[in-house]
């Protein structure tokens, strides 16, 4: 996964009771200009973070005034966004999977390398971004208008087109698969436009029986049919001087794409059984998840009206094309329930979130939301955890394995990979392993001791 750069020089913390690990430590990090505080004594470290900005602390467990694990929780409860990795020459898997569901981001297991120490303190420090940024995004949403989260190329892309085209009055067609953010596009064009005073209205062209959309879009006058005892404008009225977006375009009957493209043309309409031309000033926003190309090929849709709607194109990518994104994505929509449930769940474990970052999501960020807002109303603690994930996903991550490229494997090196994978997706449960293993629970036992893995 691509990582996010630190914007700001992070302080990270460090408490071990031995001088030299507490040396050895702030060397390896200070190399990588970070700014680090070292601690003997845990007590100390409270009122540290109290006056000092914190982004990371790394603690050792075994401590003789204060367990580093008590630490932690002390820690996550007063600064939830401040993340902690623990570190112990006496680690044990079940240790380890209790550091993680307190609200650990790693738990490092003495001697460790150098480079282990980087890679783990460099992926604390992005989830840390991750977190404050999507905030950050919710905080400016509420001022403004729709934010596009994303830090991906292809992301980048298309705010640099909204950016370019909202202020002009020209047509757009915004062409992605359902659930890629075409409408979210729309509003964002519509609110950094000089319309963005003026109605924006949403209109989905398939939701809708062909013989209501007249009706909808352009309104009718008062006896134009049985049951019109009064006026009615339509939505393309009701948007003069704002924005129309019409979603599933593609999905238009070709009576409609006529009397459409007739108003584009001239700038008026006529209600369902009016005589006089109504002029209006409305920009069109379109989108699809259509080849509409292909049915201009076949006749269904009109050359004429997709040149008229298409001035711009703007193409959203799949949320699998842009998977850097998918942790940004997950902390701004775990943010957004948070605001809106009485719950507070702060982060989402390490695994967890590569789980979600292997899956292909093919309902895209739509499915994302859903799959969050699940795991959100499951939730029993404040971390999201694998357990609290659709158990279609978890079995996806179970298919994914793949071997190390590094180097031939034997069987047996085989074997004791793909346990230990097993055993960290399924938090340490030996019969959830053993059932995916297809063996029973006393082979699986064997295998574990076997391999050391306990």
């Amino acid at each position: 996964m691509e990582r996010i750069q630190i914007l700001i020089k992070p302080n990270i913390v460090v408490i071990d009771d031995e001088i030299v690990t507490l040396k050895r430590i702030r060397r390896i990090l200070e190399k990588e200009e970070y700014q680090v505080s070292t601690f003997i004594s845990p007590q100390r470290v409270l009122p540290h973070l109290k006056k000092n900005t914190c982004h990371l602390v790394i603690s050792d467990v075994k401590m003789p005034t204060m367990d580093g694990m008590d630490l932690m929780i002390k820690i996550k409860s007063s600064f939830p966004d401040t993340e902690v990795i623990l570190m112990t020459g006496y680690a044990s898997f079940d240790d380890a999977v209790e550091a993680v569901k307190e609200g650990a981001f790693h738990y490092l297991q003495k001697p460790f390398t150098p480079d282990q120490l980087r890679n783990i303190v460099e992926m604390a420090l992005s989830q840390y971004q991750i977190k404050n940024s999507t905030k950050l995004s919710t905080s400016i949403q509420k001022q403004s208008c729709p934010i596009i989260i994303g830090e991906s190329i292809k992301i980048r892309e298309v705010l640099s087109i909204i950016q370019q085209i909202a202020p002009t009055d020209c047509n757009v067609l915004i062409s992605g698969d359902s659930g890629s953010g075409k409408e979210l596009v729309a509003r964002s064009i519509h609110a950094n436009s000089k319309r963005a005073s003026c109605p924006f209205v949403a209109f989905n062209c398939a939701a809708i029986n062909e013989t209501l959309i007249e009706n909808e879009l352009f309104g009718h006058e008062k006896g134009a049919y049985t049951g019109a005892q009064e006026k009615s404008i339509g939505l393309l009225e009701f948007a003069n001087k704002g924005t129309l977006f019409l979603d599933e375009i593609g999905e238009m009957p070709q009576t409609m794409q006529a009397k459409l493209l007739r108003v584009l043309q001239e700038r008026e309409l006529l209600r369902v059984g009016g005589c006089k031309p109504i002029p209006i000033d409305v920009r069109i926003v379109s989108a699809t998840a259509k080849n509409i190309k292909a049915d201009i090929d076949t006749g269904l849709f009109r050359k004429d009206l997709y040149f008229r709607i298409n001035v711009v194109n703007i193409k959203l990518p799949d949320l699998s094309e842009r998977k850097e994104d998918i942790p940004l994505l997950a902390y701004h929509v775990l943010n957004r329930l948070n605001q809106k449930s009485s719950k507070s769940i702060n982060a989402i474990t390490q695994k967890a979130m590569e789980i979600l970052c292997n899956y292909a999501f093919p309902g895209n960020v739509r499915e994302l939301e859903n799959i969050i807002e699940r795991a959100v109303a499951v939730c029993k603690g404040d971390i999201i955890r694998v357990c609290d994930l659709p158990p279609d996903l978890v079995e996806f991550e179970f298919h994914s394995y793949k071997p190390p490229e590094t180097k031939f494997m034997t069987l047996a090196e085989i074997e004791q990979d793909y346990i230990s994978h097993l055993l960290k997706i399924t938090g340490g449960v030996r019969s959830k392993t053993a059932e995916i293993l297809g063996i029973d629970r006393t082979s699986l036992w064997r295998k574990i001791k076997k391999y050391g893995l306990e």
